[in-house]
């Protein structure tokens, strides 16, 4: 079952004051602790197994998280704004703790 979950960065993000002055873009790793948010793995042990960031998002754009679990454990996830994905990945979380 793929799971949504809508989110917006606020184009006042702190972030964004660095993250380039002029052409401001949410960092990838606002994307991946939102996208652990999403999954619910935020606070658990676990590993990013594969990401790749395919088209910047700017402040205040809307994307969607998609996430699945897939059979051998892992969870595959992507990040979409429209129809334009932003990055795509996969977790694998630490079944030792």
């Amino acid at each position: 079952m793929i799971t949504h979950t809508h989110l917006t960065i606020a184009a006042d993000h702190p972030a964004f004051a660095g993250h380039f002055p002029g052409t401001p873009i949410v960092p990838g790793v606002i994307l991946l602790d939102e996208t652990l948010h999403a999954i619910g793995l935020a606070m658990q042990a676990c590993q990013i197994s594969s990401v790749k960031f395919l088209s910047p998002l700017g402040p205040g754009e809307s994307v969607v998280i998609q996430h699945e679990s897939l059979a051998n454990g892992s969870i595959r996830f992507d990040i979409m704004a429209g129809t334009r994905r932003i990055a795509t990945g996969s977790i694998v979380p630490d079944t030792a703790t």
